[in-house]
């Protein structure tokens, strides 16, 4: 990583000589990235002097991200992004911003498509001048735009997108991190858990028709230990189709027990209320993206019981919590949304930029950025569950490596989730093996 660092900054002092000779020939500058330098820790240092850094004033702090606002993603998803900004808001209330400086936080709709993706990134990147890409979300439209900001170099962290490869290649994409753990990771523990729990039992997937989807089915392939449960069923949907009914009933009829999905929240809910409807109840074990209340809107608590799926996080029902309750606070009083896990979430991440910022006041570039980022050691956040931080290192780009089980229960006629088991560890080592 080093090594390519310093290639990129020999480059741009060619670059910058170039540029200068364009100048005087009454050509117009460019702006360029401006790696370099390492981070000290300031979180409230005064403004230092002006830097040639994009998005960076002596008031301002611009980061952008690109995430699904609008269509079916957007109405499970788009809670994410204005969580963490309503998080930069108390920040930029309660402690002046970082670095002396407001944050403004810039997201725009992808609608989930990787065309428009591009397009909107390039905006945020060539003309708002970004400093920095933060908690873009979406795997469908993130492989195109990750290749255009790695060679920019133009930071692109906690990205809400699981596909492994995100995290699993930092030496060719040394300016891409991911915020959350791998579908692949995921898929192996469930495959573990399986034939842990269930041996014998006949599994199948239900899964999208996309990188995610064959991720998961990876995992789980690798998990299972092919003496004690076999996969009789894959079945894959497109993410434009109105119903998985039929999938719900192959998967019945290919004598499936225990059924495994990343399907996203409405698609899960569709496809247990139809096996429901053709008599048929296996174990469900879904997604993390699937771990929030939301499900017992979709699906009745009775119905959803014993389902099985995991998170790192403590949930938006524990109101009692502390942590919790200020969560709360800060949605209500900052324009948040209605607290859920993806709220949750959404301010951790924020939490997390906040921190990696303040150790960049110093050095207020893009490479000292990713400096900070890559010397994170044992991040906490108070709404993390026990035995869960972050750290980060230049051959480790993936932020959440660590989760518990929850499992469905029905408490007084209510649905909620219960943790349950031991802590599984997402190992890094593991990630890159794949």
């Amino acid at each position: 990583m080093y090594n390519l660092r310093r290639v990129w900054l020999v480059l741009l002092a060619l670059a910058a000589l170039s540029l200068v000779l364009l100048v005087a020939c009454g050509e117009e500058k460019e702006p360029t990235p401006t790696p370099g330098g390492t981070p000290t820790p300031a979180a409230s240092t005064t403004p230092t002097t002006a830097t040639e850094a994009p998005g960076i004033t002596d008031t301002e702090i611009l980061l952008g991200a690109d995430v699904p606002l609008a269509g079916a993603f957007g109405a499970v998803y788009a809670t994410i992004p204005q969580a963490t900004e309503a998080y930069f808001k108390y920040v930029n209330d309660t402690q002046g911003g970082v670095c002396g400086r407001k944050i403004v936080y810039k997201v725009e709709d992808n609608g989930d498509d990787p065309a428009k993706a591009i397009e909107v990134v390039r905006k945020l990147v060539e003309q708002d001048e970004v400093f920095a890409m933060v908690g873009s979300l979406g795997d469908s439209p993130h492989p195109g735009t990750w290749e255009y900001l790695n060679e920019k170099g133009v930071p692109d962290i906690l990205i809400s997108a699981g596909c492994h490869m995100f995290g699993a290649d930092p030496e060719a994409h040394p300016w891409t991190v991911q915020m959350i753990p791998s579908y692949r990771t995921e898929g192996f523990f469930m495959g573990q858990y399986i034939s842990e729990n269930l041996p014998g039992a006949k599994v199948a997937i239900l899964r999208p028709n996309l990188i995610m989807g064959t991720d998961q089915l990876e995992g789980l392939k690798d998990g299972l230990d092919p003496d004690k449960n076999e996969i009789v069923s894959d079945q894959i949907y497109e993410i434009t189709a109105v119903t998985v009914a039929s999938q719900t009933a192959n998967m019945k009829n290919d004598g499936a027990e225990v059924v495994v999905t990343l399907a996203t929240p409405g698609y899960t809910a569709q496809a247990i209320n139809q096996a429901n409807r053709l008599d048929w109840h296996p174990q469900w074990m879904l997604g993390y993206n699937n771990s929030d209340d939301m499900m017992f809107q979709f699906v009745s608590p009775e119905l959803l019981a014993g389902a099985i799926t995991s998170q790192s996080l403590r949930l938006a029902s524990w109101t009692d919590d502390p942590a919790v309750a200020e969560h709360y606070r800060i949605m209500d009083e900052y324009g948040g949304p209605e607290p859920t896990n993806f709220t949750v979430y959404a301010q951790t991440l924020g939490e997390l930029t906040v921190d990696i910022l303040s150790r960049t006041c110093d050095n207020l570039t893009r490479e000292g950025l990713m400096d900070s980022l890559e010397s994170t050691q044992g991040f906490k956040s108070d709404l993390f569950i026990e035995g869960i931080d972050i750290s980060f290192s230049d051959t480790d780009h993936t932020g959440l490596q660590g989760g518990r089980f929850l499992r469905a229960v029905v408490e007084d006629g209510k649905g909620k989730w219960e943790y349950f088991g031991p802590l599984n560890v997402y190992s890094q080592e593991q990630l890159l093996e794949e």
